[in-house]
């Protein structure tokens, strides 16, 4: 039952039943005038109570916290009730005085059960009719908090339940000091609801009506909460706040009646207003997405129950410094352009997530694109086919195809002479012989399906997981060109490339550290480790981030160049819905995404009167970022320590090692066990018609033809190469 259930049902209980509890009670007390028989019955009930030692005290826990990796308090993870443990001697005089004055005056003088003050309870109660007064102590209120959760107040088991509460409430006190008694009472008992979270305790109280911690009450705000816990609705300061003063007016001339202050103390502070500062302290959070990432995380590993009132202490990874220079990097560049962006930043050597940003305003939306959101990634997964061409051994210098547009691929597995697949170029034209390291800085589909074919759809799929791609994937030969069944998030892609970046050594991404327990332990389940596995010999990877080093100098990339080494690939997807930038340096590997949030909306005014693509954008956004997140750090990458090892290959589609007389799509050696996926379907990206096509009609841009269902990037001069190998210092 929860205390708000708890507090109307109390409420619910008065009535004639009350003050006939209280007789009764006081002839059972006097023993002698109801018999022998009246003394065994109470004998008996009382004794009916299970030991305290026996007696599971109820776990009102603690409301959990997340940090940065600074250890910035981020966010309170949201409970219905909130709880913020105080230490004894945190706990000012002036509220330990306070509530024994209101709630029981005698505290200090009986032994856990007042029998003076029971029975003067139960004649004011019976004379006037009505429940005047309780009769419970501050300690038999703490039993039945802690342990026995027993409201039953009307009665013949009213009666019991009272007596079972003193017998246990003296068992307490025998084994506590009345300091300790009257600590834990004021940390676990109720004061009040606001906006459906209930203050459990005086430390969430105290933040709740006030904004300060607790030893920092005043006179007048701890008399306000010392006389709530009796009706925390009744006396509610938001409800009822004259009501409320009244309350408080009460508690403080009682404490002037005590002698615990003077009388002129107390009408100084019955003077005064409420003073409420009610500032939401519980409810502010910072990086809210993330803090969403992170619930989501624990609540696997623990449950909600234990998330929302663990009292965890758990420290993430996240940097704040590089999600502001994210979220400044994202309106530099996008303003009020549009389309939103999201950002995910990778550290290589751990998976360590250190920055997860978006443009979303969160409440507006609480989608997290960064971690949530699949979209087709386009040319980014080109990549991926560019890593399993190089781990079979695939030279990217001396490989060549012949890029043409429109290309029809009519050999298996990504075609045949039936439904032949077919795909463009960005601009509608071939680009003629251009080895593997030109085309990938092309970004050239034509070439890419060709590569594709001749390595296999099922090779470039496990390739995708070696790398970290965990979205479903079917071996398609289209999800070369990013034509995905679900898409990727930023996220994966961030992780992939951080596998690159990194030597081969594939990292499970990780944002939470540490978890430390309300009783000083901490963990890190399995789940949050870091683990490495080793994937690439890291003289493919070196060979893959050479070429994509060219790409951000030379290549798509350009617009995301920042001074230091840096290596990358841009992506876009059809009607340029979707734009990205994936790219690394030594230390940190980022991703950055473009499109709106809801999907299917074209960006094809957006930049500067042309096409949003992965060069434009996402490339400087991406740039403009990293220029800041790298900090002082402007080294190059570590040589291999294994050679890259390259071997002949022949294909289908590549020109190299083709006999005279082989026509285009017609030579032998073509893996024949590759599966046929693919062959029919539409694909979101990177299609064409036939084996993943769809075949859309074209559209125009700055007067060149092109279908936009089946190119990556503009039309652009060729990179700075010279037969095949790029030009120095590139």
């Amino acid at each position: 039952m929860s205390h708000s259930s708890r507090i109307k049902k109390r409420q619910r209980g008065a009535g004639p039943g009350r003050y006939v509890l209280f007789g009764v009670l006081l002839v059972l007390l006097a023993g002698a005038i109801a018999g022998a028989s009246a003394v065994a019955w109470v004998l008996h009930a009382a004794n009916e109570a299970e030991p305290l030692s026996s007696l599971k005290r109820k776990e009102v826990g603690s409301i959990s916290t997340i940090y940065a990796a600074d250890g910035t308090r981020l966010a309170f993870i949201q409970a219905d009730d909130l709880r913020v443990p105080v230490d004894s001697g945190d706990i000012p005089n002036v509220l330990k005085q306070a509530t024994v004055a209101i709630e029981d005056e005698r505290f200090y003088k009986h032994k856990g059960v007042d029998y003076e003050g029971l029975a003067r309870a139960a004649v004011k109660n019976v004379t006037s009719k009505k429940t005047v007064q309780g009769g419970s102590t501050l300690t038999m209120q703490l039993v039945r908090n802690l342990y026995t959760q027993n409201y039953q107040r009307t009665g013949i088991e009213g009666v019991k339940r009272k007596l079972q509460e003193a017998k246990l409430a003296r068992d307490l006190e025998k084994s506590h000091s009345k300091n300790w008694v009257l600590s834990t009472y004021i940390n676990t008992v109720p004061y009040g609801t606001v906006g459906g979270q209930s203050a459990i305790g005086v430390g969430a109280a105290a933040r709740m009506y006030f904004n300060k911690s607790a030893k920092d009450l005043t006179l007048s705000q701890a008399a306000m909460l010392a006389g709530m816990p009796q009706a925390p609705s009744e006396y509610s300061p938001v409800l009822n706040p004259e009501g409320t003063k009244t309350r408080r007016n009460e508690v403080l001339g009682k404490m002037a009646e005590l002698g615990m202050i003077s009388r002129e103390t107390a009408r100084t502070a019955q003077a005064k207003d409420l003073g409420l500062h009610m500032d939401k302290y519980f409810r502010k959070a910072r990086e809210r997405f993330f803090v969403d990432y992170i619930t989501s995380e624990l609540n696997k590993e623990y449950g909600a129950a234990t998330v929302k009132l663990g009292g965890l202490k758990v420290y993430t990874t996240i940097d704040l410094k590089k999600q502001q220079e994210a979220r400044a990097a994202i309106k530099s560049q996008l303003a009020d352009a549009g389309p939103s962006s999201a950002i995910v930043s990778i550290d290589p050597k751990n998976g360590d997530i250190v920055a997860m940003a978006s443009s979303a305003d969160y409440g507006k939306s609480v989608f997290n694109l960064a971690a949530q959101g699949h979209r087709q990634p386009g040319s980014v997964f080109k990549v991926v086919t560019l890593m399993t061409a190089l781990r079979e051994g695939v030279n990217p210098d001396t490989t060549h195809y012949v890029s043409r547009s429109p290309i029809e691929l009519t050999s298996p597995p990504c075609g045949s002479p039936a439904t032949p697949w077919e795909v463009k170029t960005y601009g509608g034209k071939g680009a003629g012989d251009l080895t593997l390291h030109a085309a990938t800085l092309k970004s050239d589909n034509s070439v890419y399906a060709q590569l594709a074919s001749d390595l296999g759809p099922d090779k470039v799929k496990e390739t995708a997981r070696m790398l970290g791609i965990t979205s479903p994937l079917h071996g398609f030969c289209a999800e070369t060109l990013g034509g995905l069944s679900r898409g990727v998030s930023p996220l994966e892609v961030a992780n992939a490339y951080a596998t690159i970046a990194d030597g081969g050594y594939r990292n499970r991404p990780r944002a939470i550290r540490r978890v430390v327990f309300p009783d000083g332990h901490s963990e890190l389940p399995k789940r949050w480790r870091v683990k490495r596995t080793k994937a690439f010999d890291d003289g493919v990877t070196y060979e893959a981030t050479k070429i994509l080093k060219d790409n951000v100098q030379a290549g798509t990339g350009t617009k995301a160049q920042i001074g230091c080494p840096a290596g990358g690939k841009t992506g876009t997807t059809d009607h340029n819905t979707d734009a990205w930038f994936a790219g690394f340096t030594p230390r940190l590997s980022t991703a950055v995404w473009v499109g709106y949030p809801k999907g299917g909306t074209y960006m094809n005014t957006q930049f500067f009167g042309g096409p949003v693509d992965g060069g434009t954008f996402p490339a400087l956004i991406w740039g403009t970022y990293m220029k800041q997140a790298v900090g002082k750090y402007c080294g190059d990458f570590s040589k291999p320590t294994q050679p890259f090892v390259s071997q002949p290959f022949m294909g289908h589609y590549a020109t190299t090692g083709r006999n005279s007389g082989d026509t285009q799509g017609a030579t032998t050696g073509a893996p024949q066990s590759a599966p046929q996926g693919g062959q029919g379907d539409k694909q979101d990206s990177g299609g064409g018609k036939g084996n993943g096509g769809g075949g859309k009609s074209p559209a125009t841009n700055g007067g060149t033809t092109y279908n936009p269902d089946q190119y990556e990037s503009p039309p652009q001069g060729a990179p700075g190469t010279t037969g095949g190998q790029t030009s120095p210092g590139q």
